[in-house]
């Protein structure tokens, strides 16, 4: 199983693939989508979306691996986010991409063993689980910890399912 990982953001998207093989985790590729905070919002999410359905394409994800919306106190920022998120999973779903969200909570507690790790600690443990020779960049980083989270909770559910 190959899960494309993406944490979505308005100048910076980051992403990445790897590939699920039993319990191991392989890191296939990652990379950061950047847009230009002069363009609209709009040429923004299509430049995150086109990037993306290259990706997919390219890449062939059997699903997708996204955080869940935090708001807090900024709530345009958090729209953007919205619009964001919604760019990335049209393009998976056109890609026909299952799509699997995760709170920020459960990817740190899954990757970083607590639902409090820091940024840093969180780009220390996906380097430890990919083997990865040094840190992806944060964004990519992120979007491999919610990959990972994913290929963690699929297993746990074929477990459950081979147990019942």
């Amino acid at each position: 199983m190959r899960v494309l990982g993406v944490d979505p953001g308005t100048l910076a998207t980051g992403w990445g693939v790897i590939s699920v093989a039993g319990r191991a985790l392989t890191h296939v590729e990652h990379g950061v989508i950047r847009t230009q905070a002069s363009d609209p919002l709009w040429v923004r999410l299509q430049v995150i979306h086109r990037a993306l359905v290259e990706v997919i394409e390219r890449l062939r994800p059997d699903a997708l691996a996204l955080e869940q919306c935090f708001v807090s106190k900024n709530i345009q920022s958090a729209l953007k986010l919205g619009h964001t998120r919604g760019a990335v999973m049209i393009a998976a779903s056109a890609g026909q991409v299952a799509i699997a969200e995760y709170t920020a909570s459960q990817v740190k507690a899954t990757v970083g063993g607590g639902g409090r790790a820091s940024k840093q600690q969180m780009q220390e443990m996906v380097r430890v689980h990919l083997r990865l020779g040094q840190l992806a960049p944060e964004d990519a980083s992120d979007a491999l910890a919610a990959a990972i989270c994913h290929a963690q909770a699929a297993a746990f559910q074929r477990a459950l399912a081979g147990a019942r």
